[in-house]
């Protein structure tokens, strides 16, 4: 049974150049749970080990149907309230916000014969097993982000906002203008990473 890839099938989706480039991004579906704070902290944690399960058992499901594919890389959508914050800049924003500030929204891509119902049927089976209440947050999501800028981050995310800083330079120079949310693919792990060899596409969706 060959086992379907979406890092190979949308190799344009997985993959960034180390400088600021214009992308067009298709409308995907995913796995979703939403939340508050910091990012190192327990929630943000037990946010991660409820979305996962509830990837495997959809793999598990459709593997039984001879539809087996690989569980894709981890996403985050992050954001504040601009009404509160309303100096802070694409790049100095990580620095300027506390980190218990930030929402986001952590998204696992999924195979397009994937539907709401399986992933629902595929959150309750776990739930039923594991007893995780985070695991009842996971739904069914969608997104379409069309036209962005992206580029390939490497090292640890604190140095994030140099890189940032390169794709807001290139967003001026070509009259761009913010039209979504700041978004993450994290190539690497993090949990089992050095930081200084992390690999993370940052991705801003324009207009």
């Amino acid at each position: 049974m060959e086992k379907l890839d979406l890092a190979k099938q949308f190799k344009h989706y997985y993959t960034a150049k180390p400088k600021p480039e214009l992308v067009d991004i298709e409308k995907a579906q995913y796995l979703s749970i939403q939340g508050k704070g910091d990012p190192s902290g327990e929630e943000f944690s037990q946010k991660i080990q409820a979305i996962y399960p509830v990837a495997y058992a959809l793999k598990f499901a459709f593997k039984a149907k001879g539809k087996d594919f690989v569980v894709a890389k981890l996403e985050g959508l992050w954001w504040y309230d601009e009404s509160r914050y309303q100096n802070a800049t694409i790049d100095n924003a990580p620095q300027t916000i506390p980190r218990s500030e930030w929402e986001y929204r952590l998204l696992i891509r999924i195979p397009d014969f994937i539907t709401q119902k399986d992933v629902e049927s595929a959150v309750a089976e776990c739930y039923a097993s594991k007893g995780m209440t985070e695991i009842r947050e996971v739904s069914y999501f969608e997104m379409e982000e069309g036209k962005a800028v992206q580029m390939l981050h490497t090292g640890p995310f604190d140095t994030e906002p140099a890189t940032l800083a390169k794709l807001m330079e290139f967003m001026t120079a070509h009259n761009l203008g913010r039209n979504g949310l700041h978004h993450e693919i994290y190539l690497s792990d993090f949990r089992k990473t050095s930081p200084d060899k992390l690999k993370t596409i940052l991705r801003e969706p324009v207009k």
